[in-house]
């Protein structure tokens, strides 16, 4: 899954600067549930991502069953992190 991808596929645009408060709530609501119900762990993780990045991330022993699913997204929260500010 690509990010650009995503971001087309739940928000309608290409930039997400153009989302506006009601694009991102109805968006963010379709991601939870497609997440819900995703049953590919590699597609549950790069939607989780998503989730995380825009604040609306379930808690990692909610949302992956398999440990090294969560040990993968506690990697991505730290690489994230030291990131820092965009």
């Amino acid at each position: 899954m690509d990010l650009d991808d995503l971001i087309r596929r739940y928000f309608a645009t290409d930039r997400m600067e153009d989302i506006t408060p009601n694009l991102l709530a109805a968006g963010t609501e379709r991601l939870l549930v497609d997440f819900g119900l995703e049953q590919d762990r590699a597609k549950r993780f790069a939607l989780w991502s998503l989730l995380y990045l825009l604040g609306s991330a379930p808690a990692l022993d909610i949302a992956f069953e398999e440990e090294a699913d969560r040990e993968a997204a506690r990697n991505f929260i730290d690489l994230f992190d030291a990131a820092g500010p965009a």
